[in-house]
């Protein structure tokens, strides 16, 4: 038996040894003093003294299950091993207009391919620390590393692309600086670790210039994968506007709606120079994964984690139930005081008032 108290157990002690005390007291007394009894009245003094110490009692052991409940008692079980990943994650998604273009899974924005990526990503990796990047004009850290997925996959979820109207034209290496910086960062801060890379995208190139690259943070990266979306034959794109929930329709090139296509050259070369594998993704597999780094995957140092069979619900049970008494007294309480403070009907009133004046009265003589 085990217990993994919600409060220190001496400070439950503390809580729940003035009122046990109490309940005892109330107990050995009878319960609470009631004035003095005439003699006539003597046994159902006694029968209210019994009454009283069997609720008492009933209210102790009410205590008693509230105390065994926060001590949250337990049976161990087995134990198993937890895997952790001592890796530095950082994604790279692309948030241009393009990334909403709908081709992904029959009619779906790519950015929803994007997410369901990355819950694969977050769940093959487990333990490890996690840095989101986006892109389109500028490139942005939107959340620096940390092992808290659940705040990743709700920036993913709210994540929108660049606002139509600002839209100036992007390039897909806008993120390169940054990313290297980022990379650069947890390197000397955690040597020790290794470093993951994942862009997301679809290798449009819309500014003139050539794209920048990524070699910079080769270096830096020990695997990772470069995930393309979209198709040859294109995907219209919804106008992004700053309101939520607006549909301003799409974005339209000579009158026709304009149709955003893959460039997996692009896509291609940026894998190369991250030293990493591309990939084109489709909505009817799951993304290839490459494994962790073995020398960062251990077994030994996430430790052991115990199965305890929780007990507590035992304890819960009683105190319902014994609430139920309580609420059941109550009830019955409140019942009986309203029939005494109940007012007596005008017939009985006049049939007590005949039974008064039927009464024979006595004398001081002594006759009626």
């Amino acid at each position: 038996m085990i217990v993994q108290p919600v409060l220190h157990p001496l400070l439950l002690v503390l809580l729940f040894a003035p009122v046990v005390a109490l309940a005892v007291w109330l107990i050995v007394r009878g319960g609470p003093s009631t004035g003095s009894t005439t003699p006539g009245s003597a046994s159902g003094a006694a029968r209210a003294k019994s009454g009283a110490r069997v609720l008492w009692a009933l209210r102790l052991l009410l205590l008693l299950a509230c105390f065994v409940m926060l001590l949250r008692p337990g049976i161990p079980g087995g134990a198993t091993q937890t895997l952790a990943t001592d890796t530095d994650i950082v994604l790279v998604v692309d948030t241009t207009a393009s990334i909403v273009a709908e081709d992904w899974d029959d009619g779906r924005p790519r950015l929803d391919g994007v997410r369901e990526d990355v819950r694969a990503i977050v769940e093959e990796y487990p333990g490890a620390r996690f840095a989101l990047i986006t892109s389109d004009a500028a490139a942005e850290l939107r959340m620096p590393l940390t092992t808290d997925t659940t705040a990743l996959i709700g920036s993913l979820d709210v994540l929108r692309p660049e606002v139509t109207s600002q839209s100036r034209g992007s390039s897909i290496g806008i993120a390169a600086p940054l990313l290297s910086e980022t990379l650069a960062a947890a390197a000397e801060s955690s040597p020790d670790r290794a470093r993951m890379v994942f862009y997301f995208g679809d290798g449009e190139q819309t500014v003139e210039t050539a794209p920048e690259p990524f070699t910079a943070s080769a270096k830096y990266t020990d695997a990772g994968g470069v995930f393309g979306y979209g198709t040859a034959e294109g995907g219209p794109m919804r106008i992004t506007g700053g309101g939520l929930g607006a549909d301003e329709g799409y974005i339209e090139y000579e009158g026709a709606n304009a149709l955003s296509v893959i460039d997996e050259r692009n896509l291609e070369t940026v894998a190369e120079q991250l030293g990493v594998e591309y990939e084109h993704r489709t909505a009817d597999a799951a993304p290839s994964l490459p494994a962790a780094p073995s020398t960062t995957t251990s077994y030994a140092e996430s430790g052991e984690v115990g199965n305890v069979t929780e007990l507590y619900w035992i304890a819960a049970l009683v105190i319902v139930a014994l609430l139920g008494v309580e609420l059941l007294r109550a009830t019955m309480l409140i019942a009986r005081l309203r029939q005494l403070t109940a007012p007596r009907s005008p017939v009985v009133e006049r049939g007590a008032k005949r039974r008064d004046e039927t009464r024979p009265t006595t004398t001081e003589g002594g006759a009626s």
